[in-house]
């Protein structure tokens, strides 16, 4: 499948919304980065890097999955810091962040767009 470029960046399908179980993250390699992708519900699906902003360690898709409020969340699984799922903003060290990015379902495939 050819990428689709946008003014913002580009679109890469990773793989199938069914490849993914609900409430539990999975790792896709995307133009040699590494991405965790989460199966909220049916209509939600977010994707993070996979990298965990305090250690590097290649760990977010075994986070936790949690809400805040009507946020959806991800705790590190090394240090338990809980990041807003659509903005990265971490609710338990201001000083952290974890890079989002936006996906999109087509023909059943989740899509990540990856910025130019």
């Amino acid at each position: 499948m050819t990428p689709t470029m946008t003014a913002t960046g580009t679109w890469f399908r990773t793989c199938r919304v069914d490849d993914l179980e609900p409430s539990w993250g999975e790792a896709a390699l995307v133009r040699s980065r590494q991405i965790a992708l989460f199966l909220v519900s049916d209509d939600e699906i977010y994707a993070t890097d996979h990298m965990d902003p305090r250690t590097s360690s290649p760990v977010m898709a075994r986070g936790i999955l949690g809400s805040k409020g009507e946020r959806p969340t991800i705790a590190s699984p090394l240090h338990k810091e809980v990041y807003d799922l659509g903005t990265g903003e971490c609710f338990t060290d201001p000083a952290l962040s974890l890079r989002t990015f936006r996906t999109r379902v087509v023909g059943g495939f989740i899509e990540v767009e990856v910025p130019a």
